[in-house]
């Protein structure tokens, strides 16, 4: 088997992380020699959001609570000067050359593939944007480290994980392979990108370009959640998976706000005192309560569709529209922590 180590260690005694692209990161920066937590990794990333997703096709809308697939990589890595190189090809061989070569030199590389097509995945769901981390491989199987629910540590046969990377549908990547390097010198320290990224999140946020997204896009769920019952082409089955999706589909909890909020907790003790770092306590107290509160309406939307219930879907929008005024306001907060940081 060609392997390589992780951080100076076995991945299987890396850290559990929850979520797919903050976990595969996680693995390729400490093998750079780049150690953080899966909060700071996610907020440093810029990664919240929200998007109300729906199409004729699916059986009931999709709530989402991040940016796309692969734009954390993008902001993070811009954001701490590392140097990402990103591989893509429509070509299945020379795909498996852009792997094999990062591998022979030591080098972990990360892949968005298709989860559908992964053995070690229990759930069968067709789900384009997600991504591991490979750190060698033998005559059958690749070695992989996915989230901590998927197992961590885990083997993929060569055959399924070409087919994972050659699918095509809606968020794939065309066998998208990456690797990271930090620069001579090595980055800069989170404490140095944390006003900027917090402050890109807050304007994404408080500013979407359409309606189904950030603030606007949380509104436009509180009106139309409590009609899911009607819209759900089998309730009972329908809406409590899209609850467990947002609890435990690699979200972290509470569709990606309990990683902001202890994101926000880490980036105050990294700031110390002074306004920034208060503007920064005030939003980890607002995304505390909206962690909750999606906990909430998740508890709701399921409840709904095992009763029928459609009392629960109206209890639901009404959470849903406070937690748009609170993110908001949280958001309006963060956003001008610039304003007021150190030099």
């Amino acid at each position: 088997m060609t392997q390589v180590n992780v951080g100076g260690a076995d991945p299987r005694g890396t850290r559990p992380m929850r979520h797919c692209e903050t976990t595969a990161l996680g693995v390729l920066l400490r093998h750079e020699g780049i150690d953080l937590s899966e909060p700071m990794l996610f907020g440093l990333g810029a990664g919240l959001s929200f998007v109300y997703w729906d199409s004729k096709n699916m059986d009931v809308p999709f709530l989402g609570g991040r940016v796309r697939p692969f734009e954390l990589t993008r902001n993070l890595t811009a954001g701490l000067g590392l140097d990402l190189r990103v591989k893509e090809t429509t070509s299945p061989r020379k795909a498996w050359e852009n792997v094999t070569g990062p591998l022979g030199t030591g080098r972990p590389v990360g892949l968005q593939l298709d989860s559908h097509h992964l053995g070690y995945f229990t759930t069968k769901v067709h789900f384009g944007g997600h991504i591991v981390a490979m750190y060698g491989y033998d005559d059958r199987d690749a070695y992989l480290v996915d989230t901590d629910q998927q197992g961590g540590a885990v083997t993929a046969g060569l055959t399924s994980l070409a087919e994972a990377r050659a699918a095509r549908g809606p968020m794939t990547a065309r066998h998208r392979s990456f690797t990271l390097a930090a620069p001579d010198g090595g980055p800069p320290s989170p404490r140095d990108h944390l006003v900027a990224a917090v402050t890109a999140c807050a304007d994404a946020f408080l500013h979407p370009p359409i309606a189904n997204l950030g603030h606007r896009g949380i509104a436009k769920a509180a009106g139309l959640v409590p009609k899911w019952l009607r819209r759900a082409e089998e309730p009972a089955r329908d809406l409590p998976h899209a609850a467990l999706l947002m609890e435990e589909g690699g979200t972290g909890g509470s569709l990606f706000r309990a990683l902001y909020r202890d994101f926000l907790a880490e980036g105050a003790d990294l700031l110390g005192e002074g306004p920034a770092a208060r503007r920064l306590r005030a939003g980890h107290r607002s995304y505390a309560e909206a962690a909750t509160l999606w906990t909430e309406v998740a508890a709701l939307i399921a409840k709904a569709g095992e009763s029928g219930d459609a009392r629960c879907l109206t209890e639901a929008g009404a959470l849903l529209g406070t937690l748009s005024r609170l993110e908001r306001e949280a958001m309006e907060t963060l956003s001008t922590l610039g304003d007021d940081a150190p030099a």
